[in-house]
């Protein structure tokens, strides 16, 4: 049984309704740890239980963990407040992005953990207020974030890459996005992945991932080429080259070691990074 098979799944129709949804079930949730653990009854009722929103208590656990001497934490809660507020992709993104956690990592039992303490998921979202503030011409502000993010987090994402929604960022330790990176919704990222140039040419010099890609540990994927739709680049492969959709690369310099089965589960959502060598060779 895969990790979203064992849990039902959050349904709505609509933004509004999803987002509404989660922020209650996350309630619920902290209200449990004020009994189940009152020592950290102050940090649950300050991060969650205060906040009237979820983009609220997104900000404020963000300013918490990336606020510092030269942004106190009330500035970065306002900056990363602005920024969930002021662009509808942001919030709706980062409600996708918790509930992919709660469905594909087989040790999340609760949306709270996450939320609470997985750094990718924190990286992910701050890259969200950088990449904001980018796209607002606030270069200065967007990069202090990043720069942050890499600190804490340990993974650094350049605020110009672009996103989309429901992206696991697994363990996130090591993982590089670079700038002209464009990454489709429902991917899985796990530690230690490159998303790099292959040298020091300007312009669009960055990996293009399509949907349902899942990029396994220390996968390094270098230049402007393109990872087809469902594929799947195995442990510690490099890849130079295009991949094709529904396809399984692995090896330095990658290359095509199997296909996916027809009407198999997207690699990104089985989070299975076993392959073998199949009809590829």
């Amino acid at each position: 049984m895969t990790a979203s098979a064992a849990i039902p799944p959050l349904r709505a129709t609509s933004r509004s309704t999803l987002e509404g949804d989660l922020w209650a079930e996350l309630r619920a949730e902290a209200e449990a740890v004020l009994v189940e653990e009152p020592l950290y009854a102050g940090i649950i009722q300050a991060t969650i239980l205060d906040q009237r929103s979820l983009a609220q208590a997104f900000a404020y656990r963000l300013a918490h963990r990336l606020g510092d001497g030269d942004l106190a934490r009330l500035s970065m809660r306002d900056l990363c407040l602005a920024a969930f507020e002021a662009d509808p992709h942001a919030g709706a993104h980062a409600v996708r992005d918790l509930i992919a956690i709660r469905e594909r990592d087989p040790t999340c039992r609760r949306y709270l953990d996450p939320f609470l303490f997985y750094k990718g998921l924190a990286a992910l979202e701050a890259y969200r207020v950088a990449h904001w503030l980018w796209q607002q011409g606030r270069a200065t502000l967007s990069l202090h974030v990043q720069s942050r993010i890499s600190e804490v987090f340990g993974c650094d994402i350049h605020p110009a890459a672009r996103i989309g929604s429901g992206v696991f960022i697994d363990h996130a330790t090591g993982v590089v996005i670079g700038e002209t990176t464009v990454i489709a919704d429902d991917v899985s990222i796990l530690q230690s992945v490159t998303l790099g140039g292959n040298g020091k040419e300007s312009g669009d010099r960055h990996p293009k991932v399509e949907r349902g890609v899942l990029l396994s540990v220390g996968a390094k994927v270098l230049g402007n080429i393109r990872i087809g739709e469902g594929a799947k680049v195995a442990a510690a492969a490099v890849v130079l080259n295009d991949v094709p959709p529904h396809t399984t690369v692995a090896g330095v310099p990658a290359r095509v070691v199997s296909r996916l089965a027809a009407g198999a589960e997207q690699p990104a959502l089985s989070m299975d990074q076993s392959f073998g060598f199949g009809d590829g060779i």
